[in-house]
Formats: C-alpha cells, sequence, structure tokens
C-alpha cells in the first residue's frame, strides 16, 4: 500500500531550489524594486525628522520619540530591502503594520489626547505611504514573478 501521509518536507533537498531562488533575484534586482526601496527609506527618514520639520517637537514629546523610532526602523527596513531582498522581502507586512500604527498614533501616543491639525495629517500621509509603499513592494514581488514564470 502506498504512503499517502502528509509529511513536511525539507525544501533544501528540492531539485528545483537553485532555479526557484536566481528567479527570485533576477525578479528582485529590476529597477521597480530598487525605486521602491529607495522611496522606503526616504519615508522613514522624513519621519524621524517630521517632528522638526512640521515644529511639533515641544508640542508632543511622545510622538517625537514614536517618530524617531519608526522612521528608523523603517529606513533600515528599505535599506535592507535594498541590500539582502530575498531575506528582508517577508517583512512587508511589518511596514505595513507600522503605516497602519502611525494613522493611529497620534490619538494613541499623545497623553491626553492633544494631537494638533499638523501632527494628525502628518502621521495620517506619512503611515498611508508606508503602507502603499508596502504592499507595492509585496504586489512587486508576486507580479514580478508571474511575468517572469
Amino acid at each position: 500500500m502506498a504512503d499517502v501521509s502528509h509529511q513536511a518536507g525539507d525544501l533544501r533537498t528540492h531539485p528545483d531550489i537553485a532555479e526557484m531562488r536566481a528567479r527570485y533575484a533576477r525578479m528582485m534586482d529590476g529597477p521597480q524594486g530598487v525605486a521602491v526601496d529607495g522611496l522606503v527609506v526616504l519615508a522613514g527618514l522624513y519621519l524621524a525628522i517630521s517632528p522638526y520639520v512640521v515644529h511639533f517637537s515641544a508640542a508632543s514629546h511622545e510622538l517625537v520619540i514614536c517618530n524617531l523610532i519608526l522612521g528608523i526602523a523603517i529606513a533600515a527596513l528599505g535599506l535592507c530591502l535594498t541590500l539582502a531582498p530575498a531575506r528582508m522581502m517577508g517583512l512587508t507586512w511589518a511596514m505595513a503594520a507600522m503605516g497602519v500604527f502611525l494613522v493611529i498614533s497620534p490619538w494613541i501616543v499623545t497623553v491626553g489626547h492633544t494631537a494638533t491639525r499638523g501632527m494628525i495629517w502628518n502621521q495620517v500621509i506619512v503611515g498611508g505611504l508606508t503602507c502603499l509603499l508596502a504592499f507595492t513592494a509585496g504586489a512587486g514581488m508576486v507580479m514580478g514573478n508571474r511575468r517572469r514564470i
């Protein structure tokens, strides 16, 4: 009788693994992937300095710290997406989660919910852009893979 049990096998022994890795590397090295990664780095850097650009650094110290930490994290993720896309592409969901948190952060992070209109607009625009870039990077990976097959 045949063994039809579904056991998870080791993917390293798959005969097509070298071709799959080469195809994935070709897809991630295209100009579209590099452009999105560069925009992610710029969005993260802007987020880190945005309290000083929008002039709310004195009004909400908590939001300044939040923006600095998330901005550095997003910029580092964008840099890592550029340097090692095969390893870091799975973290685009984390970038999307950071974007969602940025949209709701003026009401969560500020003490007494004292966010001004400039703070709210800044967080909503940068959070939406971060989500859009995360979805673009993830969709670019999927669509690029379909075109090259």
